[in-house]
C-alpha cells in the first residue's frame, strides 16, 4: 500500500471514529453489528479499533467488512442554525 493511500485512510478514519463491523475474516468472536472506536491507521493500512468487546483487533481493509457508524465530533459537518 502506498504512503498516499495511507495518508488517505487515516483522513478517512481519523481517531475517534465509530464503525460497525460486518464481518471479520478467521474471527468468530467478532460478530456482524460489534462496534468500536478506532484508535489508529498504522502504516500498513490496518485500522486498529477498540471494539465493545474488549477486543483490540484490527480492521484489515479489502479482506474485513466495515462501514462508519459516526464520526468524531471534530470531523463532523456543521449544523447551519435553523431560523
Amino acid at each position: 500500500m502506498t504512503q498516499e493511500r495511507i495518508e488517505a485512510m487515516r483522513r478517512r478514519y481519523p481517531p475517534g471514529t465509530e464503525v460497525t463491523l460486518n464481518s471479520m475474516e478467521g474471527e468468530s468472536h467478532m460478530p456482524p453489528g460489534l462496534k468500536g472506536k478506532v484508535d489508529i491507521v498504522d502504516d500498513a493500512g490496518q485500522i486498529h479499533v477498540n471494539w465493545e468487546n474488549g477486543s483490540s483487533l484490527a480492521l484489515v481493509p479489502g479482506v474485513d467488512s466495515f462501514h462508519i457508524t459516526d464520526l468524531p465530533r471534530a470531523e463532523r459537518p456543521k449544523q447551519q442554525p435553523s431560523r
